[in-house]
């Protein structure tokens, strides 16, 4: 996250402030002010600061000299989602669609080289990740990123693809950039994705584009485990459910859009 912007109108320190909030990850949910400082490079007075100022709003908590988010963060997010109408659009959908095919199924969209989950029906098998709400992975080594990514043009593509991954995944897939291309040429074409343990050992998944009019605003998935549901399965079965799914969720999500907004 820059610091400094290319314009007069840019604020610094809500920048500061907003990298204080990321420093605070799975598995450093609780930090020092040394901790914050070392993570965000900023210096202890400024840290400290912005705590004080993010704990008096209740966004953060402070124990015993360490620091911890509370859940009203999530107010940020939610905003986010909320506004997009998309949980509400697609969750019956992805209920649906997990209860006929026995999967996890979820939702996401691109935030630079990652894909962020934003909507999700989960079922209770063991997979390799956890993944909910607000999750990231790199966006090339997933159905999901995929069918994304090959939506954007050569140029977007490049400079996405340029930017360093904050999901802290190392991945087991890396393509040549003739690889990359060609994969995601065929995505295109055909308008769905997979993938087959190139995220982490045992997932494999298969996404179809959300569409919003002649945009895609999101990606669906079903996702398995690839020692329970073989490729056949995954394509031959569950893909035409998914393709049905991405579709209603279009269509609702163009309803949504079209009707007129009444304020009181």
């Amino acid at each position: 996250m820059p610091r400094t912007g290319t314009g007069p109108d840019f604020i610094e320190a809500l920048a500061r402030g907003l990298e204080v909030i990321t420093a605070f990850r799975p598995g450093r949910d609780a930090l020092t002010l040394a901790e914050v400082s070392a993570a965000t490079g900023l210096a202890r007075p400024t840290v400290r600061r912005i705590l004080l100022t993010l704990a008096e709003l209740g966004y953060v908590r402070t124990d015993g000299g360490r620091y911890a988010l509370t859940p009203r963060v999530l107010d940020l997010g939610t905003a986010y989602v909320g506004s997009q109408g998309l949980w509400e659009v697609a969750r019956p959908h992805l209920v649906a669609l997990s209860e006929r095919t026995g999967e996890s199924c979820s939702m996401a969209q691109l935030d630079g080289s990652d894909i962020v989950y934003v909507a999700r029906a989960a079922v209770p098998k063991i997979v390799g990740l956890s993944v909910q709400i607000g999750t990231r992975f790199p966006a090339l080594q997933t159905s999901l990123g995929k069918v994304l990514l090959a939506e954007l043009p050569r140029a977007e593509l490049d400079a996405v693809l340029a930017e360093p991954t904050r999901s802290g995944l190392t991945t087991l897939w890396h393509p040549t950039e003739a690889e990359r291309d060609a994969e995601l040429r065929e995505v295109h074409a055909r308008g769905w994705a997979l993938t087959d343990q190139q995220l982490a050992l045992g997932i494999r998944s298969v996404a179809a584009p959300v569409r919003d009019g002649e945009r895609v605003v999101a990606a669906v998935n079903v996702n398995t485990h690839a020692a329970e549901t073989s490729l056949e399965v995954l394509v031959e079965q569950h893909l035409p459910l998914l393709l049905r799914t991405a579709g209603d969720i279009g269509a609702d999500l163009a309803r949504l859009r079209s009707l007129p907004q009444v304020v009181s």
